[in-house]
């Protein structure tokens, strides 16, 4: 169950770099890929089955994802129809569902949302984005696109042999914009008893992030609201986690168990309120702070838990070690030694958000200690504030300790130290803008 992470980029210019799964697939593995496909399109050569882009791709002529959970609904008998006076019509599907009140389109007449099949009509404004969607889908428990990418995967993995050597992921979109769950999995959540977020009213002074000023996004500071987004999205957990559990169980039917290393992992998470934001795109942990979780007995001792920050980038060299490939150069490293309890060198993480040519930002971890860096750049009026956790003392990071806080020159060290650790990260990856760290001031 290997998820991997997003990427908007395809183009020709590309430079050419193996995947795992290519040079699994060089050494004689059967690799297969299920689901939501966010990376460049050139990197899908290897697969035995006909993998669907996301999008429309112009590497490729295979229907997008939507187009294959459009094709699935019509196979388990849930048909377009036209959208009742509560529902409103989902881009995704092109299906109705019934919205929250959290929803960008909660509330408008019905002749606006039948207006528009692929997607509604909000009076007065354009077309709302899939981020503002969320509702209760009233058709089956298996209507949904979780389910759909669940069973392209375990229909792959009955067919593969036991004795063959394979990579098979299963990319699951949810929980992920449009938050529209079947109605089977919202009803086992009472969103007036979920949590909300302690740092809801941050006022975020002297903060890397502001809010926008939009109807939609101030919602967020809403704890009835952030209690119906909780609902939606535990609701999709909760049905990934019951795909993820058929494809354990059928590595049991298949006896081959103890010979498969399974993965599971996130490109991201939400913010879900706290700090009274929404969407991804932050470098606050609810966005940045994503489950990694692999499986391998007999291999991996059972119940490890690894406290050092490790990235996605390690993943790659983790893999191919594990199934004793050669690990060609890259940006990670294998996290054996950790996962077996040995010393390793590297002890932080670093995470990259957006156009780093704009000055990142760039997240670096390392202990308890986490800091946001936007890069001073020489052709461009840098307004967002650099900021410094100790998520030990501060795990909300409600207060950023350098930025405007009068006693910064406390953190000077913690500063030297990390600052000089993402330079050697920088070195280490080729990332540019070395100089340019160099006169950020923090």
């Amino acid at each position: 169950m290997k998820v991997l992470g997003n990427s908007d980029i395809e183009n020709d210019d590309i430079p050419h770099f193996p995947t795992f799964d290519q040079i699994l697939s060089d050494n004689g593995y059967r690799t297969e890929y299920y689901g939501k496909w966010h990376s460049p399109y050139q990197f899908a050569s290897k697969y035995k089955n006909e993998v669907r882009p996301t999008n429309k791709s112009k590497f490729t002529n295979i229907p997008s994802t939507a187009e294959g959970f459009r094709k699935y609904l019509d196979e388990i008998g849930v048909a377009k129809r036209t959208a009742k006076p509560d529902e409103v019509i989902d881009n995704m599907s092109q299906r109705p569902y019934i919205p929250l009140p959290i929803d960008g389109r909660y509330g408008i007449k019905t002749a606006d949302t039948v207006a528009n099949l692929n997607g509604g009509v909000n009076p007065g404004k354009a077309k709302v984005p899939q981020s503002e969607n969320f509702g209760i889908f009233p058709g089956p428990a298996n209507g949904s696109l979780a389910a759909y990418e669940g069973h392209e995967a375990l229909k792959a993995l009955e067919k593969i042999e036991p004795e063959e050597s394979f990579s098979l992921t299963c990319s699951f979109g949810p929980p992920h914009p449009p938050f529209v769950v079947p109605k089977h999995y919202a009803d086992m959540y009472d969103a007036s008893i979920l949590s909300v977020p302690g740092s809801i009213n941050d006022d975020l002074q002297n903060a890397p992030y502001q809010r926008n000023k939009t109807p939609f996004d101030l919602r967020f500071q809403k704890p009835e609201m952030v209690q119906q987004m909780k609902k939606v999205y535990y609701a999709m957990v909760t049905q990934v986690d019951e795909w993820v559990g058929k494809l354990l169980d059928e590595l049991d039917r298949k006896g081959i168990t103890d010979n498969t290393l399974v993965v599971f992992v996130s490109d991201h998470g939400e913010m879900m309120g706290d700090h009274g934001l929404n969407s991804k795109m932050k470098m606050y942990e609810g966005s940045v702070h994503v489950p990694l979780i692999m499986r391998f007995p007999g291999k991996m001792p059972a119940g490890m838990k690894v406290k050092t920050p490790v990235s996605h980038l390690d993943i790659f060299a983790t893999i191919l070690d594990y199934t004793g490939m050669k690990i060609p150069e890259n940006d990670g490293r294998s996290l054996r030694n950790l996962i077996e309890g040995k010393a390793d060198p590297v002890d932080y993480a670093v995470s990259v958000w957006g156009q780093i040519n704009n000055g990142g930002p760039f997240m670096i971890r390392k202990g308890d200690w986490k800091m946001i860096v936007y890069l001073k750049m020489a052709d461009k009026k840098q307004t967002s504030v650099s900021a410094l956790y100790n998520l030990k003392s501060d795990p909300m990071e409600m207060n950023n300790l350098i930025g405007t806080n009068p006693e910064k020159a406390k953190y000077e060290k913690v500063v030297r130290d990390l600052k000089s650790t993402l330079k050697d990260w920088m070195i280490k990856t080729k990332t540019p803008y070395l100089a340019e760290l160099d006169n950020t001031i923090l």
